[in-house]
């Protein structure tokens, strides 16, 4: 019975997949926020196309599928990653998973994301001043989540994972003028300057869960993924939800065809589709070749991105510790830089 249930899973995948994939230049009017949560800071995910979605990457996980973790050997996994994205902000990653009775009880997962938008300096608008606008202090902006993972393999082919974060955006306070005409005793026409103070601080929760399958066929592994699933946030007088995206994923080390494979090389090939409420379907294929479990060279392709597509990196490995660094051409933009530093024992 279990066969069957597991066997039915895989099919509807792959069917999800086939049907995201037809439909991949779907555009979308829905809209959402904190899209901070949809930028990718781990090197070694952007630099194959973050297809990571049928991927094991230790605590990493969590960033992309939960149930990745499940697999993971070691007592304890740490990484850390800068993103030097666009517009000067700064996007950075922290994630440490703890396996401690390999696999028996599961594996549980701690991940921070945090973003560095700069200074600003502010204005508002003020039609009592010649200007039109009076000018504000300076202000810095913010964005940090904060979330608690779980993953288990059920059986030597199912795993599950899970991740609930506590996400929080402050925009700033501010003060919105409402410039109503009024008429005084006097029968004279008053613009009334009141203003009322609103706060952009805002704290939802988001859920993240997913599945990854082993068939049995060398390598190969599928995968599903849910993110940023939330409830409806209302921002002054407009109601968003965070930027849900599912996901489904299939990789397989390619060498696992040849008769004769290579010692200690591999080239994993993964393939993501990403339907996202609000923008275009994505297809993610990302290519990854990794030499005596030491050097990777990688490579990838996101269709639907305007200013990016390929992306490039390398790592390193050795006794538990691991670097890695990714380029992304991106257009007007110039280009986005990754680095993620990894530690496992």
């Amino acid at each position: 019975m279990k066969k069957i249930i597991i066997n039915a899973i895989t099919l509807l995948l792959v069917m999800r997949l086939m049907s995201v994939a037809t439909f991949a230049s779907e555009k979308k009017l829905a809209q959402s926020g904190f899209q901070f949560l949809s930028v990718v800071s781990d090197a070694k995910a952007s630099a194959i196309a973050e297809a990571m979605t049928s991927l094991s990457i230790g605590s990493s996980a969590l960033f992309f599928n939960p149930a990745g973790m499940a697999s993971m050997n070691n007592l304890f996994d740490f990484t850390a990653s800068h993103n030097q994205w666009i517009a000067d902000i700064n996007h950075s990653t922290v994630s440490f998973a703890l396996n401690p009775a390999k696999g028996r009880y599961g594996v549980f997962g701690l991940s921070l994301q945090t973003v560095d938008y700069g200074d600003f300096y502010g204005t508002r608008i003020d039609k009592t001043v010649s200007k039109g606008y009076v000018d504000t202090k300076v202000f810095s902006l913010d964005a940090t989540a904060v979330g608690f993972g779980y993953a288990k393999q059920l059986t030597d082919k199912f795993s599950v994972g899970a991740q609930i974060r506590w996400v929080n955006q402050d925009l700033g306070g501010t003060l919105i003028p409402d410039y109503i005409a009024v008429i005084d005793s006097l029968g004279n026409t008053v613009v009334d300057t009141t203003t009322k103070a609103t706060s952009t601080d805002m704290t939802p929760l988001a859920f993240d869960f997913g599945t990854q399958y082993k068939p049995g066929f060398h390598s190969l592994v599928f995968g599903m993924s849910v993110r940023n699933f939330s409830k409806e946030i209302e921002y002054v007088e407009e109601s968003f939800q965070l930027p849900l995206v599912f996901n489904l994923g299939i990789s397989m080390d390619v060498l696992d065809l040849m008769e004769n494979k290579p010692t200690n090389h591999s080239l994993y090939v993964a393939v993501d589709a990403s339907h996202y409420r609000s923008h275009p379907e994505q297809i993610k294929i990302g290519l990854d070749y990794c030499i005596m479990n030491k050097l990777s060279l990688r490579c990838g392709y996101i269709s639907n991105n305007d200013e990016s597509g390929f992306s490039y990196g390398v790592g390193a490995a050795y006794a538990g510790l691991a670097f890695d660094y990714s380029y992304t051409p991106f257009g007007i933009f110039d280009s986005v830089q990754r680095m993620t530093v990894r530690f496992s024992l």
